[in-house]
């Protein structure tokens, strides 16, 4: 069996058949996801596959794999894909970003070996991470429907539609002989599949409902990409449950780095503020000891202290509510 474009086509545009079939007798009451009973049972499918078969590979994998020749099969399939990001940040006119990606690639090519090392990150050139249905969605073509293909997992339907662009534009695809192709195929597949392990435990762990879960945060981070991390105010996610679990359990599944310290700044400007405040502030505790007439250390101490600074205390209004009960007395 050979992994060939035209042999991922057919069961691709199968796919779409039955998507298309469903769709037209489709209700759902989630906003966004009207194909929401058949996406649910072709979740259901994939995952029994991803339990069954990839998840024990990659978990396999992880194991037995020294981490220097994990990360160098990560950066040479991720020096490949740098070529379509690359082309996709162009045209979207992030021109800065398309050249930088250029760069990335020709540095690491030729220095980091063929890809297997990252010296363009080292030299300060961010990652990106670009697809054509993105492109489509910077110049306004909207999403659609959430889907759910069998085999091929979460997409919006725009998406879906262009997978197969994105798949002819992945270099791998012309590599012979064909054996070696199939076999780099099925390495990326379980090497990608080994890098998510973590955030698929953290979905376990945290989601009620998994299928829930997966769909908000990959329509929130596909969104988030689309529109370069500004927020999107027009398609808000479904769920409220746990948007920054959600936030950075999508980013790991998407091989980037996870956005855990978004609300570390906000932190750290309250407790500047709030460390401001207490430095202008008048300190009170002070002030009531000296309206008392006494001090921690006078109590302390009954012997009155020899030097000036016990002085002004004889003026303090103790002293000056004796003398009224002294004429009293006489």
């Amino acid at each position: 069996m050979t992994f060939t474009f035209r042999g991922l086509a057919r069961p691709f545009l199968l796919a779409l058949v039955l998507v298309a079939s469903v769709s037209g007798c489709a209700t759902s009451s989630t906003p966004g996801d009207p194909l929401e009973h058949f996406n649910r049972a072709m979740f259901n499918f994939n995952d029994k596959i991803d339990q069954v078969a990839l998840k024990p590979t990659a978990s396999f994998y992880q194991r037995v794999t020294p981490t220097v020749i994990q990360t160098g099969i990560s950066n040479f399939f991720g020096n490949l894909g740098d070529v379509w990001t690359a082309i996709n940040n162009l045209l979207q006119g992030k021109g800065a970003d398309g050249m930088s990606d250029v760069m990335r690639v020709a540095l690491n090519s030729t220095f980091g070996l063929g890809g297997i090392l990252d010296i363009a990150s080292e030299a300060g050139l961010a990652k990106h991470n670009e697809d054509f249905g993105q492109t489509l969605g910077t110049w306004g073509v909207k999403g659609g429907p959430y889907v759910v293909l069998p085999g091929f997992g979460s997409y919006t339907l725009r998406d879906a539609i262009v997978l197969p662009l994105d798949w002819l534009a992945d270099p791998w695809g012309y590599k012979k002989p064909v054996y070696v192709r199939n076999t780099g195929i099925a390495v990326r597949l379980v090497d990608q599949r080994a890098s998510v392990l973590e955030a698929s435990r953290m979905i376990e762990e945290a989601a009620l409902d998994k299928y829930e879960f997966i769909r908000d945060a990959y329509l929130q981070r596909r969104e988030s990409k689309i529109n370069d991390g500004r927020d999107n105010r027009d398609n808000p996610p479904q769920t409220q449950v746990q948007p920054q679990l959600q936030d950075q359990a999508a980013a790991k599944l998407d091989g980037e780095q996870p956005p855990a310290d978004k609300a570390a700044p906000e932190v750290d400007k309250a407790d500047k503020a709030g460390a401001a405040q207490a430095a202008t502030a008048p300190a009170p505790e002070p002030a009531k000891a000296t309206e008392a007439g006494k001090t921690p250390a006078a109590d302390a101490d009954s012997t009155p202290a020899p030097d000036k600074t016990a002085a002004p205390a004889v003026d303090s209004a103790e002293p000056a509510k004796a003398l009224p009960a002294a004429d009293a007395k006489k």
